[in-house]
């Protein structure tokens, strides 16, 4: 009788969980329920100021425990502190690519690399087009560069076998790589004043995590402390946080990753990244939404994210091929590959998280906001109907596609 719950409710229950459709739709929910709080005029001010206010009554980004210094409001945790696990998941996922995946040689890794490199550039060009001569504004300049994985390959999933599996996997690792280009963006751009003695002290905890590893002491307890030990220094050295969970899922042993990805699935994308889908789009809408939506700030995010990264990922795919230093994917045309780009277009977590650190403004910080998430259901629409369009001729002949794709996972 449990044999036959197990296969009703829990194995149903596993594959809704593992199901990069349902990662999409959770963040969707979250992201139209938290708007839908925050525009509620009995209870929008209280709802704002769950996720913002300072534990100790001040604005201030740290609060002190005894010698500690640590975030200092609930949005500051989710996005300092959690969203770090979430980094450390993605490093791993790059480390693991890198390593014995679709980036682990030049021949695989050529077009997703740099798809995902014109894909960054043209759109930050957009961007500086539209407002260099705005100096708050070109602070935003890296928002429209990024690509959210799980939104992406949610919409990739829906339209099935009509997108071939060798495109799936250029988009995984194309989006792999942009994930990486907006680590180094974050950690190179949006950090604060540089405290030199965290900084040293993040260096010497690196290199004691590299030295056990050489030592071959098991992945464990010990790791953990000196990883919690890195984050805190990396929270005040002035380096983004969330870049200590790179830096510790690249130290992590190659034969533990695929253990550490699957414990960490399931709470990164059904707890933390809704979480901060909750926290980071509880945005009251102006009422001149209309009006904020034709400044330059609004139209360098949309025009930068629909047409640019497509435009910039499409571009230089399609010199690397005529130049035969790159190969289309399989079963693939530039019909579908266009339907790719505008997928990558998709923006949200990783350009949500940008915003926050690209302005302190919180007008600024709102109109990014409200521009990337236009922009990102503009691509999810869009891209649908584009592959769905031109993906016709791929129904028949995707079943073996699809078992060698779940091969390669």
């Amino acid at each position: 009788m449990f044999d036959a719950l197990k296969n009703k409710f829990i194995h149903p229950l596993k594959e809704i969980v593992h199901d990069s459709r349902s990662i999409g739709v959770t963040l969707l929910v979250c992201t139209f329920l938290s708007l839908i709080i925050a525009n509620i005029p009995s209870i929008n001010k209280s709802y704002l100021q769950f996720w913002s206010n300072g534990f100790d009554g001040s604005i201030n980004h740290h609060t002190h425990i005894g010698f500690l210094s640590l975030p200092n409001s609930l949005l500051l945790i989710i996005n300092d502190f959690l969203m770090t696990v979430f980094f450390f998941l993605v490093g791993m996922e790059i480390k693991r690519e890198l390593v014995s995946g679709e980036l682990s040689t030049f021949k695989k890794s050529a077009l997703p690399i740099v798809a995902a490199v014109g894909g960054m550039l043209m759109p930050a060009i957009i961007f500086f087009i539209f407002n260099h001569h705005h100096s708050e504004y070109i602070k935003g300049w890296a928002i429209p560069t990024a690509t959210d994985i799980a939104f992406t390959l949610g919409v990739a999933s829906l339209l099935g076998k009509r997108v071939p599996v060798a495109l799936k996997i250029f988009i995984t690792a194309l989006a792999i790589i942009d994930d990486l280009g907006a680590i180094i963006v974050i950690a190179t751009f949006y950090g604060g004043q540089i405290n030199f003695i965290y900084l040293v002290a993040a260096l010497i905890i690196t290199i004691i995590i590299f030295i056990l590893n050489k030592l071959k002491i098991k992945f464990g307890f010990f790791h953990i402390l000196l990883a919690l030990m890195l984050w805190y220094c990396m929270f005040n050295s002035g380096i983004h946080a969330t870049v200590a969970g790179v830096v510790v899922a690249l130290l992590v042993p190659t034969n533990k990753l695929s253990k550490f990805e699957m414990k960490l699935h399931t709470p990164v994308y059904f707890f933390i990244l809704p979480l901060f889908a909750l926290a980071n789009t509880a945005i009251t809408l102006p009422k001149d939404i209309f009006i904020l939506l034709t400044e330059n700030l609004s139209w360098g995010i949309i025009i930068g994210l629909v047409i640019g990264k497509p435009l910039g990922i499409c571009f230089i795919s399609r010199l690397m091929i005529k130049l035969n230093i790159a190969q289309m994917p399989n079963n693939s045309n530039w019909m579908q590959m266009i339907g790719a780009g505008i997928l990558c277009g998709i923006g949200f977590t990783m350009s949500i998280f940008i915003a926050t650190l690209a302005y302190k403004n919180i007008e600024y910080q709102n109109a990014a906001k409200i521009a990337i998430l236009i922009a990102s259901l503009i691509a999810i629409i869009l891209g649908f109907i584009w592959l769905r369009l031109f993906s016709k001729e791929n129904i028949h002949n995707g079943i073996d596609d699809e078992i060698n794709y779940v091969n390669t996972e």
